[in-house]
């Protein structure tokens, strides 16, 4: 029976984990002399029933943004995933580990009418004379861009399991690796983050940050962009991560049109473009250890991070700084403590984040609250069968503003994710999740207009999906 549980653990973790970013080195470390090349993916698609603040909505005739009317959402949505991972590994004759891991994903659009890309509008008119009459006609012709693959990661590694692990490119770094106590190996394996799952779902003001909750740090603001990151070998259970990034650019992203020092250099400093500043982040440098250990049977991980990062200076007149930040941006300073324990099938986590940060890893204004936020979760596996849940709870500063009145000083948010899976094989699982978030900041307007009446600053939203998984 044990043996049961640990192959549908590793046949789980095969099944949902995203593959490039916890790994460091080869999972399966190749001969030495010989290169492998992979060429991985994996398909996710969900079928689903969401409700939310904003489903419908009712645009009010003096809006000079968006059309004025009644707005609904059909309640019956799918969302779906495709990403492939191209890569090799290999060994030199003299032991030395390298590679290359990288991760495509499709992207995002507006909506459109099946075409899985961008469609861009463009009016045009022409006049035509009917004997003495004049005729305009206005043409309107849609172009699709239909490039909508991107890199997600693409990185390469060098190094050895005795000293430890070089890698560059756009990369996970400690805070991420690191990771402990967020158990999100269930269900669509997403939850509130905007990694594809059933989160995107929801109109984006009715769930916690909008899918972008900062006690996830598995998420991209942190693991694409260009670094360098350094992972030690284990000694006695015990080993560290440090990284260092430079800019919150990705490879070949601030280049392209870099004549001179502007806002479309890829590593500035300074600016006096106030649009520039809170946006862009400059020599972020994150480190942690973790402890792993097995005792009788129990699967112990530990692991304690910390995380720093400068804004962009700004050279611009103070009065121009946004109404939102009026005195500038604080650095991000965050840290996490996190543990786990797996014994028979059983998983239990918790997760504490917290310090100088707004969701989605962005910097907070000055003058406005630290940030704070926990998770706890659980897992269970009994055969192929899989069932976990877990809660999250935040604060954060949200749309308070230091000299603004008429805002609540805390943006509270909370939710909670149950989901069961059915594993037929390695490449194949089925699944099931239930999502439910709540936001709550009393003066914040973009939780106030839903359906055209005043919500004193609560939205929620739940929803409840089946999908399936296939991976290759």
């Amino acid at each position: 029976m044990r043996k049961l549980l640990l192959a549908s653990v590793a046949i789980l973790s095969a099944t949902l984990a995203m593959s490039g970013g916890a790994r460091a080195q080869p999972v399966k470390p190749v001969e030495a002399g010989t290169l492998v090349v992979h060429f991985n993916g994996y398909l996710q698609f969900e079928l689903g029933d969401e409700s939310s603040s904003y489903n419908t909505i009712t645009i009010p005739s003096t809006s000079t943004t968006t059309t004025p009317g009644t707005y609904k959402l059909n309640p019956v949505t799918t969302i779906g995933d495709f990403r492939v991972y191209p890569g090799f590994d290999a060994q030199t004759v003299d032991g030395i580990e390298y590679g290359v891991a990288t991760e495509i994903r499709t992207g995002y659009s507006n909506a459109g009418v099946g075409q899985n890309g961008k469609t861009t509008a463009t009016n045009t008119t022409t006049t035509t004379t009917v004997g003495t009459t004049k005729v305009v006609t206005a043409v309107t012709t849609a172009t699709n861009s239909l490039s909508n693959l991107y890199v997600k990661r693409a990185y390469g590694y060098i190094g050895t399991p005795e000293f430890g692990f070089v890698r560059f490119g756009q990369t996970d770094s400690a805070f991420t690796l690191l990771q402990a106590g967020v158990i999100e190996a269930f269900g669509d394996g997403g939850q509130w983050t905007l990694e594809g799952g059933e989160a995107l779902m929801f109109p984006s003001n009715s769930v916690p940050a909008g899918g972008n909750q900062f006690i996830y740090a598995d998420q991209t603001p942190l693991y694409a962009t260009d670094k360098v990151v350094y992972v030690s070998p284990a000694i006695d259970g015990l080993n560290a991560v440090i990284g260092y990034e430079p800019n919150s650019n990705g490879l070949k992203e601030g280049y392209q049109t870099d004549t001179f020092a502007s806002s479309t250099s890829a590593n500035l400093s300074s600016s006096p473009v106030p649009g520039d500043i809170g946006s862009r982040r400059k020599n972020l440098v994150d480190g942690g250890i973790q402890y792993l250990d097995t005792v009788d049977g129990f699967k112990i991980k530990a692991s304690a991070d910390l995380l720093h990062a400068a804004p962009i200076a700004y050279t611009g007149p103070a009065a121009s700084l946004p109404a939102t930040a009026p005195f500038g941006y604080d650095s991000l300073n965050v840290y996490q403590f996190g543990a786990q324990e797996t014994f028979a099938g059983l998983t239990l986590g918790a997760n504490l984040k917290g310090g100088q940060v707004e969701d989605g890893y962005t910097f907070k204004p000055k003058g406005a609250r630290d940030a704070l936020a926990y998770t706890i979760g659980a897992s269970y596996v009994l055969g192929p069968y899989v069932i976990g849940a877990s809660y999250f709870n935040s604060q954060s500063s949200g749309a308070y503003a230091p000299v603004a009145k008429g805002v609540a000083r805390t943006l509270s948010e909370y939710g909670f994710a149950v989901g069961a899976n059915y594993v037929i094989s390695p490449n194949l699982s089925l699944f099931t999740q239930y999502l439910y978030g709540h936001r709550h900041q009393p003066g914040n307007s973009s939780l106030e207009t839903a359906e055209g009446t005043a919500k004193r600053g609560n939205t929620q939203g739940q929803a409840i999906g089946v999908g399936a998984t296939i991976k290759w």
